[in-house]
């Protein structure tokens, strides 16, 4: 079966990760965005905000857990679509299982091709330790003992940014990360990757990063890609956990749209009103 390689994928598309797309990107695209402040009990107001900034799109995802009470929130959180660079958490977490599984840890070159697969988005990182860490069979052993039911290799491709995923899948991913609960990796192995999350360089901190500041830390991870081979879509994603300025939640966002630019700012959107709802009241 013919099929681009993805590093030919987003060539072609010339979907480049890091500063080089994105400041190639001119210009803000217009959200929309509700005439009046939301109103009522707080998913209510979720509701209210999310209907109107994603434009009635199906492929638009939005799922939410607030650490504070503990309660969720979904808006067709179940939506499905392929990762794009949001896999590359799942990737750090295969390799240092990789290593563990052959009776060590992670060597040097491997934890500095870790670091920048997290902290810049670097593609070369991801591919040489996606080949390492197993690929698509090792994900969806992860995947499947994690229990991210909408989580899957794509059919028929070895590509790590078509595998499969969902927002409220990144979320039970960021919960173990967090909070463990799981044999499928070790507390140092997630905290390994956590802190890489929050240290996501600052051009690269948009979508559930938007609130960022020094009163509020963020751990993310972002990807985006130019499906030019199929729809000619982007997937432009966002997942990650933000804490401070009295919030406290996990959340990933997933849309599919006509250019990156559009997505950045749509999940930024999307980032900055659940920030700002979030401070009047808990799920």
């Amino acid at each position: 079966m013919n099929h681009l390689s993805r590093r030919s994928l987003l060539l072609s598309a010339t979907a480049l990760a890091g500063g080089a797309l994105l400041a190639a990107c001119s210009g803000t695209p217009t959200i929309p965005r509700p005439t009046a402040s939301p109103t009522g009990p707080i998913k209510d107001q979720l509701d209210e905000v999310l209907k109107v900034v994603s434009s009635g799109s199906e492929k638009f995802g939005v799922y939410l857990q607030d650490v504070r009470s503990g309660g969720t929130y979904s808006f067709n959180g179940d939506y499905a679509s392929q990762n794009a660079s949001m896999v590359k958490v799942m990737i750090a977490l295969m390799v240092q299982r990789k290593a563990r599984t052959d009776g060590g840890t992670l060597s040097q070159e491997n934890v500095e091709l870790t670091t920048k697969m997290i902290t810049q988005s670097d593609n070369d990182a991801a591919e040489k330790l996606w080949a390492y860490g197993g690929g698509p069979d090792a994900y969806q052993q992860l995947a499947d003992e994690l229990k991210m039911t909408h989580t899957r290799r794509e059919t028929g491709r070895d590509d790590w940014s078509w595998t499969w995923t969902s927002p409220s899948d990144q979320v039970v991913l960021l919960n173990h990360l967090v909070d463990g609960g799981t044999d499928a990796f070790t507390p140092a192995e997630a905290t390994f990757v956590y802190d890489l999350m929050g240290k996501v360089q600052d051009d690269q901190t948009w979508g559930v990063g938007a609130p960022k500041s020094s009163a509020v830390a963020v751990h993310l991870k972002n990807g985006w890609v130019q499906f030019k081979s199929s729809d000619g879509l982007w997937a432009v994603n966002s997942m990650g956990t933000v804490a401070g300025a009295g919030r406290d939640y996990r959340m990933a966002v997933m849309t599919r749209v006509p250019d990156f630019a559009t997505g950045r700012e749509l999940t930024s959107e999307v980032g900055r009103q659940v920030f700002s709802i979030l401070g009047s009241g808990t799920l």
